[in-house]
């Protein structure tokens, strides 16, 4: 491998117009591309330097690798050349042998699935090349630590100084290497997010395209118009599991007794795990209380559950345990604590987690599971609401004899107050012509919300920003809710709620957002907050609520 610095993309797809196409596309995102026509040109084009490389699977096919695995053998320890592999269709490694021979061959590859969509093309690409950029980095932090330690040699005297700088060389040097493999993860990660959401949008843009159709009958319109609502659902539920493991989700938390929520868990996990699966609640009878997100604990209750009764295949026995008053002991290397912590377990006698995949259970897409079975993102959300809660999941598994997942929250006093045991959600009425001031900067989207409301009965005024809005509050007083978003230029939807919550103390705030860092950093403040993508239902639910609120 040459010292020089080389970015290029060799192109080998011995058959059809992939090369032509792909270099083409990677031209037009001013990536240099090079096509190359075997395997021997493609050995002899890498040993004169390559940034990543883009070939099909049948250009391997029976052909003599001896020379590509010497290749890769012999790469420097500071290269990890990417290759991305393109198959073809339901051609991944978990279906397909080949690939996954070729996989152990290559050893740094990426999958891409034919045919292939341009953006991921570019986004793997780009991903690749930003590692090794990064590789190329680490070899002049390693090449100066190597003139260091010759330095280091020539000038003894000096020894604790010299041994000083290389410490921090060598750290950087470390730093530079970890980082490469962190856009490596990137790139994986990326290219699972393309692909669930290309699936899900290929289904909204069918459904779409069916009911633009003329005589298109009652039945036909109802599926195409549940399909398109579900889909959406299923996308946002995608991108809260993401959050959840970045620990970027905007959690709410409140104050709950576990251990009552837990027997109502357990009394509908039947309906989860199926008949066969023996559901064992060992519940504390003492109350105990954990301060988190009530939704975000259920819903990682449930998907360590769906993880166990697809680890025992439909039968076996699920034991949900609580217990309280624990310490919490050191797990994967972070410090432990004395705690008090609430531990919720849940075992199965299921077939076990084999030991060179413990560690990546939590990785997001990382699933053992057959196609269309799950999309590695259940103990992603587990994983990243406990680390948010400030716990940690544990898990130990015996592979044939079963697993035990276990949660760790920190557990907080009795409230002062008791709680109001919860009641059942009731259908929201419509709006009685109350007056609604909408901030929202997004043109479709203030059309959307503002159309939603007079639908439902209210009367909107729009602003287009926080200035907009407390000019409107100031002249036009007489308003009945503010709906804001929270994500805007200039002042955000937060700082505007606590400026109205000071100004006008009664005057109600309604956030929305789809992602806000500052809702993670700071939290809603006590505000009514509605997720994006949102419905007509969820809007008049939490307008009901803040006006009720505001009447009592």
């Amino acid at each position: 491998m040459p010292a020089s610095v080389s970015e290029r993309a060799l192109v080998l797809t011995p058959h059809g117009r992939d090369a032509v196409v792909a270099c083409n596309l990677l031209g037009d995102a001013n990536i240099e591309s090079h096509k190359v026509d075997h395997l021997s040109e493609l050995i002899a084009e890498l040993a004169a330097g390559a940034g990543v490389v883009l070939l099909a699977e049948e250009a391997l096919a029976g052909s003599d690798l001896a020379g590509i695995s010497s290749w890769l053998e012999n790469q420097p320890p500071w290269s990890d050349l990417a290759f991305i592999l393109m198959t073809r269709q339901g051609g991944g490694p978990e279906r397909n042998p080949a690939a996954a021979r070729l996989s152990q061959i290559l050893g740094n590859v990426t999958f891409l699935e034919r045919p292939f969509h341009p953006t991921t093309l570019i986004s793997l690409v780009q991903t690749a090349l930003r590692g090794r950029r990064r590789q190329y980095e680490a070899r002049g932090h390693l090449e100066a630590l190597r003139a260091s330690e010759e330095r280091l040699r020539e000038l003894n005297a000096t020894l604790e100084q010299r041994v000083s700088q290389e410490v921090d060389i060598r750290t950087v040097a470390e730093e530079a290497l970890r980082q490469s493999q962190k856009m490596e993860a990137v790139g994986q990660l990326t290219g699972g997010v393309a692909h669930d959401f290309n699936n899900l949008l290929t289904i909204i843009r069918s459904s779409v395209d069916f009911l633009r159709r003329p005589h298109l009958s009652e039945e036909r319109r109802k599926r195409y118009m549940d399909a398109v609502s579900d889909t959406v659902d299923r996308a946002a539920k995608l991108t809260g599991q993401l959050l959840a493991f970045a620990r970027r989700q905007a959690l709410q938390p409140e104050v709950f007794n576990v251990a009552e929520r837990l027997r109502g868990i357990a009394e509908m996990l039947d309906t989860v795990t199926g008949a066969r699966i023996r559901v064992k609640a060992v519940i504390e009878p003492r109350r105990c209380y954990v301060m988190a997100d009530l939704s975000q604990f259920e819903t990682a209750i449930v998907n360590m559950a769906v993880n166990a009764r697809d680890a025992m295949n439909g039968e076996g026995q699920l034991t949900l345990r609580l217990e309280s008053r624990k310490s919490m002991p050191r797990i994967r290397g972070h410090a432990g604590g004395p705690g008090p912590f609430v531990v919720v377990s849940l075992s199965d006698t299921g077939h076990g987690i084999p030991p060179d995949q413990l560690s990546r259970i939590f990785e997001p897409f990382y699933t053992t599971k057959g196609v269309g079975k799950g999309t590695g993102l259940g103990l992603s959300q587990v994983f990243g609401f406990a680390k948010q809660s400030g716990g940690d999941i544990l898990v130990e598994s015996i592979p044939g004899q079963g697993s035990c997942f276990q949660l760790y929250l920190p557990e907080v006093a009795e409230p002062a107050e008791p709680m109001a045991p919860a009641t059942p959600a009731e259908a929201p009425p419509a709006g009685k012509g109350q007056n609604v001031l909408v901030v929202e900067d997004n043109l479709e989207v203030g059309n959307f919300a503002t159309q939603i409301l007079a639908d439902l009965g209210y009367k909107t005024t729009w602003a287009k920003n926080a200035d907009e809005a407390l000019a409107c509050l100031t002249a036009e007083p007489g308003f009945d809710v503010v709906f804001s978003d929270v994500v805007m230029p200039g002042m955000n939807g937060l700082e505007l709620a606590k400026r109205i919550q000071k100004t006008w103390p009664s005057l109600p705030v309604i956030l929305t957002s789809g992602y806000s860092d500052v809702l993670v950093r700071e939290g809603t403040h006590g505000f009514e907050l509605i997720t994006k993508p949102y419905s007509a239902e969820q809007i008049s639910a939490a307008f009901l609520r803040v006006i009720r609120t505001q009447s009592s």
